[in-house]
């Protein structure tokens, strides 16, 4: 069964218009104006409430495992939905294990599992003596690389030099 989400204002990149939005199989098929909307279709009508894509919150610091108390999975993905966030970026440090190894981001990989109300994506952790563990975390799916050029604040997750950012 195909939905339509439609709305007064849906946010567009020409700007915010009356339109419809035609979902097939869980996924944005295209945008028609405000009144095409299929016989067979779902109709969900959200009047005038803004309808907007979700947004990519590209720094996150969710602390599990290691610091959950700080901020764990559960928390941080629910407070990200609720500003509608869909897809967070979590930072490599604060965690113990930090994000600096495929062992490490196997380990929030398996902190998040079955917690999780967005997308989360890892970025990975530069550190002194990782220079080896960049492409590994690369192939296994971080999206980004982070380091600290002063002290970071955690133990675990120490500046780089000049020479440790050669390799």
């Amino acid at each position: 069964m195909n939905l339509v989400v439609r709305s007064q204002r849906v946010v567009t990149p020409d700007g915010i218009r009356a339109a419809s939005i035609h979902v097939s199989n869980g996924r944005i098929a295209h945008v028609a104006q405000w009144n095409d909307v299929p016989a067979d279709a779902k109709l969900h009508d959200a009047g005038d409430s803004i309808v907007m894509p979700g947004l990519v919150d590209t720094h996150v610091h969710v602390n599990d495992p290691g610091r959950t108390e700080w901020e764990g999975f559960e928390t941080a993905t629910r407070a990200a939905a609720a500003g509608g966030i869909t897809t967070i970026l979590d930072m490599p440090l604060n965690s113990i294990p930090p994000t600096t190894t495929v062992a490490g981001l196997d380990a929030k990989r398996k902190a998040a599992e079955g917690k999780t109300s967005v997308n989360v994506e890892f970025i990975g952790g530069v550190i002194p003596g990782n220079a080896s563990d960049i492409q590994p975390l690369a192939r296994a799916g971080v999206r980004a690389f982070k380091c600290f050029l002063s002290p970071s604040g955690v133990d675990e997750f120490p500046n780089v030099t000049e020479e440790d950012l050669r390799p």
